[in-house]
């Protein structure tokens, strides 16, 4: 009740402390996520920077999100965006910090408080991101990580307390908080797993779209609901595609985390390896073309060696389910319409990748991909100024942009008959 009534410049000066203190202990909290979930140490800085950049996105552009919107009429009528309450906020364990700012940062502003529930193997990250809100004056609970199991957040949800949820996390997570949040008729985001697709066109610079595909599918240890898993390529650039593909993954690094020469460290717990290895071999057993990698790496931590598997036969694991770990499927296109049909085969829809020379054939099809996101010549991210989500088994709402944070406000319309201007 304190923050909500708070003025908007006390609370974007208290993001702005945030973002400080994230530059200032960017080392050591980059080193946590290393420790806790196998992240590459550079990998793990990028995202500490980011998080900050997204607080000073945030506070630069709140005070015009939050205006009252005027709307046309012979009344004084307009929108405006007030707070729902506290948020409860489900996060995974992959980007340990990114995830949490993006969805934490826009609902303060808006006048919400947080609770955290982290994944339990990035207990540390949650707490530190805890700390980093006591350090930079946040009212007592404004920001809460709440240390708690998975039926325990049932109940959360269900607690008259909480105005609403958002999650970030898999299928299965979603379809049982999307129901605790429905029973409860409260407001839910659900940003869920994807399998993205990366098309290569005919006229696509091919050496180009090669070197974006490694990052794009191995950024994280591959660990990315937003990563390509899917490469799909035209008939006539497919082989020189490959080729280029595979000489590219061969030469990643592997090995300790903690090594600013890594690029791929390990998966972050077994049970995600194990299942990586599973999608590989039984895809391959249907009569994919196992190209590079293929096996478990021995040794201590949970690493499984960079994968190429062409030709992913229809119906085969990698090309149906998320593959969450350091394994790529290619697949060959007849042409431009058989690309966009192989693209959209997933039941998810969450991001794709398009590679074209011809810009203006890109904005034709746009319309065509069932994804909430579509990034040409270039790799699926998150930018703050982007609104981030998508449709299918993907989830609903968004995050990032003025979209997001909206998604936690009670967008109020007021008419106001006989008012003196």
């Amino acid at each position: 009740r304190q923050w909500r009534t708070s003025r908007l410049d006390d609370r974007v000066a208290l993001v702005q402390s945030i973002a400080a203190g994230l530059r200032s202990g960017r080392d050591r909290l980059a080193a946590v996520a290393v420790r806790e979930m196998g992240k590459p140490i550079a990998q793990a800085r990028a995202e500490v920077d980011k998080c900050a950049a997204c607080c000073d996105y945030f506070a630069d552009n709140a005070a015009l999100m939050l205006e009252p919107k005027p709307v046309a009429g012979t009344a004084k009528r307009y929108v405006a965006f007030h707070p729902l309450g506290p948020i409860l906020a489900i996060m995974p364990w992959n980007f340990p910090y990114w995830q949490v700012v993006r969805a934490a940062i826009p609902a303060l502003l808006a006048g919400n408080a947080v609770l955290l529930k982290h994944a339990d193997n990035t207990t540390r990250c949650g707490l530190e991101i805890e700390q980093l809100f006591h350090a930079a004056g946040a009212p007592e609970g404004l920001f809460s990580t709440l240390l708690i199991d998975n039926a325990v957040a049932d109940d959360a949800i269900a607690d008259p307390r909480i105005a609403a949820v958002t999650l970030t996390g898999s299928e299965r997570a979603g379809i049982a908080v999307g129901a605790a949040a429905g029973a409860a008729l409260k407001k839910s985001v659900l940003e869920l797993g994807g399998s993205d697709a990366f098309v290569v066109l005919a006229d696509a610079d091919v050496a180009a779209a090669a070197f974006a595909a490694v990052f794009a599918r191995f950024q994280n240890n591959g660990q990315s609901c937003i990563a390509a898993k899917r490469f799909i390529v035209d008939s006539t650039v497919y082989d020189v595609f490959v080729e280029r593909f595979v000489a590219l993954v061969r030469s990643q690094r592997v090995g300790d985390p903690s090594d600013e020469s890594t690029q791929i460290g390990p998966c972050a717990r077994a049970d995600l390896r194990d299942g990586v290895a599973a999608q590989v071999r039984d895809t391959v057993a249907a009569g994919g073309q196992l190209v590079l990698g293929g096996s478990t790496i021995d040794g201590p931590g949970f690493y499984y060696q960079p994968t190429v598997v062409c030709e992913a036969p229809p119906g085969s694991p990698m090309r149906v389910q998320e593959v969450f770990g350091p394994a790529a499927a290619v697949v060959r296109a007849r042409d431009e319409r058989h690309a966009v049909e192989l693209a959209n085969e997933t039941a998810y829809g969450l991001g794709c990748s398009l590679w074209t020379r011809d810009t203006q054939r890109a904005y034709t099809l746009a319309a065509d991909i069932e994804a909430g996101m579509l990034f040409v010549n270039s790799f699926v991210a998150s930018d703050p100024g982007l609104p981030f989500g998508g449709v299918k088994r993907s989830g609903y709402g968004r995050e990032l942009s003025h979209f997001g944070m909206h998604e936690f406000c009670n967008v109020q319309s007021v008419s106001i008959e006989g008012a003196i201007e």
